[in-house]
């Protein structure tokens, strides 16, 4: 567990210290991600991107607990 929160934590100095560069990922506009615009509704899903976060942080703690 210490070991987890230590690299979760490194990873969320990172983020913050990269955030202008990472703002320029297209994350939440992906192809796929479900968008509805009517009038006086605007309804966002960002589905595609929820599983390409999710596999990538899946990958990440499997390559941790290796």
């Amino acid at each position: 567990m210490n070991r987890f929160l230590i690299v979760f934590g490194t990873l969320c100095v990172l983020a913050g210290l990269g955030w202008h560069w990472l703002a320029r990922i297209p994350f939440g506009r992906l192809p796929g991600d479900i968008h509805i615009a009517r009038d006086g509704l605007n309804f966002y899903f960002p589905i595609v991107t929820c599983i390409v976060i999710s596999a990538v942080v899946s990958a990440l703690l499997w390559i941790v607990r290796r």
